[in-house]
């Protein structure tokens, strides 16, 4: 299945949250700390008062509670508006 994000909004992978152990105790998914940056997958296509910045493939940087938990092909994917990324990182 495909999603194309309508006007302003950008579909994100987020990145992995790293594993931590602490003394050999594996610290459950629920526990860990949600990262902040993902990959961009597919961005919708601006409106007219705000063009797209963002591409597919960028790494981007968005605020903790920012955008909409989906569930696509059992990939857990984060659609935002464009407005909700605070940077894009470069590699």
């Amino acid at each position: 299945m495909t999603i194309k994000p309508l006007s302003d909004r950008v579909l994100i992978e987020p990145a992995k949250a790293e594993e931590v152990t602490a003394g050999g105790i594996i610290i459950p998914d629920s526990a860990k700390e949600k990262p902040l940056k993902g990959t961009v997958k597919a961005v919708g296509n601006g409106t007219k008062d705000e063009e797209m910045v963002v591409k597919e493939g960028d790494t981007v940087l968005y605020g903790k509670y920012a955008g909409t938990e989906i569930e696509v092909d059992g990939k857990k994917l984060l659609m935002m508006r464009q407005s909700d990324i605070l940077g894009i990182i470069n590699e």
